[in-house]
């Protein structure tokens, strides 16, 4: 199933964190507390053979967001073996750190 690597992912992250403050697509109206990891889907690749989809690769958007521009968090996450940096940008003065990270299923 889908949510079987997401549940293995959101326990990564939590452990990469080391607090709670990791939230999968969190509606508007949720507080978030700061330093948090924020993430969602973002693509699904399917590789094909014989006619049949042959493996997923699923693919999720992690935000790091942290007042520390420096965050140890960012190099935890860069030390991840399934983490590409993406890129960094600051808004009300939080820090956005953005990686790809993917899962094959």
């Amino acid at each position: 199933m889908m949510n079987d690597g997401r549940l293995k992912l959101h326990a990564d992250l939590l452990q990469i964190l080391g607090s709670n403050n990791v939230y999968f697509q969190p509606p508007e109206s949720t507080k978030i507390t700061y330093p948090a990891i924020i993430y969602s889907r973002s693509d699904i690749e399917k590789t094909h053979a014989a006619d049949n989809v042959y493996g997923q690769n699923i693919k999720y958007k992690v935000t790091v967001v942290d007042h520390d521009p420096d965050s140890e968090i960012v190099e935890r996450l860069l030390a991840f073996k399934f983490a590409v940096f993406d890129r960094h940008f600051v808004v009300n003065g939080l820090n956005h750190d953005q990686f790809t990270v993917s899962y094959i299923k």
